[in-house]
């Protein structure tokens, strides 16, 4: 197993999206930065809308970590799809630590929001966007399906909290009595959206059926 992951890295880290994880981490880190480069009177509400939009961009951005072009390709290859993608996860998840590290490094220490709270906010962000790549992944035969993923999840971030009961609220502000309450709401986001990608990731049983079939009756399996 330890050869094996030693014998992906490489290539697995060639195949990434960088230019747009790049850009969306980029996007992030001029929006968390707005404050100490714009100067000005600030409070705790901009900093907070900042730090959130600037999660919401890098989330995006990591719609697109699990777009596989050559997926069709490597389908049947030994190494399973729950490895490779679990890879791909792994690979980006320190860099998605420093890069959060640096957002709130910028946000100016007298207006900066919990970071903890906060922290669990992007944490649950970033696993929800890793998520929904997985489930197009799973349900879906397109080797890429970032823009569409993309395209659903920020549809979805700006139209539940909208939605959502008086009660169920997850975007609060530090000053309303439910802050605490809104994250544990988070905490248990967070928590089934991890179980859940990892059920995604690997190959759906009936896929894998549906394969075993169409070569038992191909030409060289009569």
């Amino acid at each position: 197993m330890r050869l094996t992951i030693r014998e992906l890295t490489l290539p697995v880290w060639r195949t990434l999206p960088w230019r747009g994880l790049a850009a969306s981490a980029a996007l992030g880190l001029l929006l968390a930065g707005a404050l100490r480069w714009g100067g000005g009177d600030a409070n705790g509400w901009p900093a907070l809308t900042l730090l959130r939009a600037a999660v919401l961009a890098h989330a995006l951005g990591l719609t697109f970590l699990l777009d596989d072009p050559a997926r069709h390709t490597t389908a049947t290859v030994p190494t399973r799809r729950a490895l490779r993608t679990g890879l791909r996860i792994a690979l980006v998840t320190p860099l998605t630590a420093l890069w959060w590290t640096a957002v709130v490094l910028l946000v100016p220490s007298d207006v900066r929001p919990p970071v903890g709270d906060v922290t669990l906010e992007a944490a649950a962000a970033c696993v929800l966007a890793l998520l929904a790549g997985a489930v197009a992944l799973r349900w879906t035969n397109e080797p890429r399906p970032g823009p569409s993923v993309a395209a659903a999840y920020l549809l979805t971030a700006v139209v539940t909290p909208h939605l959502l009961p008086a009660g169920w609220k997850l975007f609060v502000w530090p000053q309303d009595s439910n802050w605490h309450a809104a994250h544990e709401r988070w905490a248990w986001l967070l928590a089934g959206a991890v179980v859940t990608l990892v059920a995604c990731l690997p190959e759906p049983v009936r896929r894998m059926r549906i394969g075993r079939r169409s070569r038992t009756l191909s030409p060289s399996g009569v």
